[in-house]
């Protein structure tokens, strides 16, 4: 009987946790270290909660975001059709990872570091 009041209380939170799983990857280049954490169910096409930990690999310092998947859209202009990478903002910087491994940083408009990566495994 305690294990089925174990069980009880436990399976909402295991449930939670399969729900929400995250899948993460790791960006390279050639001055940084970025890892991205999308924190949406699996099989979402599109994720708005995207974590962001970019890491300076010279100096260590580090900063963490928030954002969300990039996708073009379909003939439907509505519809995502094909994953083009993950934004984040913070306050006058968009920081920018593509699908191919490249780490754009803008100041407002104006392109301030751009570094060709690769995933790591």
């Amino acid at each position: 009987m305690f294990s089925n009041l174990v069980l009880a209380i436990a399976l909402p939170f295991i449930v939670l946790g399969f729900a929400a799983a995250a899948s993460a990857e790791t960006l390279q280049t050639k001055n940084f270290e970025v890892n991205i954490t999308q924190n949406c169910a699996e099989g979402e096409v599109t994720c708005n909660n995207v974590s962001y930990r970019g890491t300076n690999r010279k100096t260590g310092d580090s900063i963490s975001l928030t954002g969300k998947t990039l996708h073009q859209l379909c003939a439907d202009n509505v519809t995502p059709c094909r994953f083009i990478g993950y934004e984040f903002l913070n306050g006058n910087y968009r920081y920018l990872v593509t699908s191919d491994g490249t780490l754009q940083v803008y100041r407002g408009r104006e392109l301030i570091l751009s570094e060709q990566g690769t995933w790591q495994e």
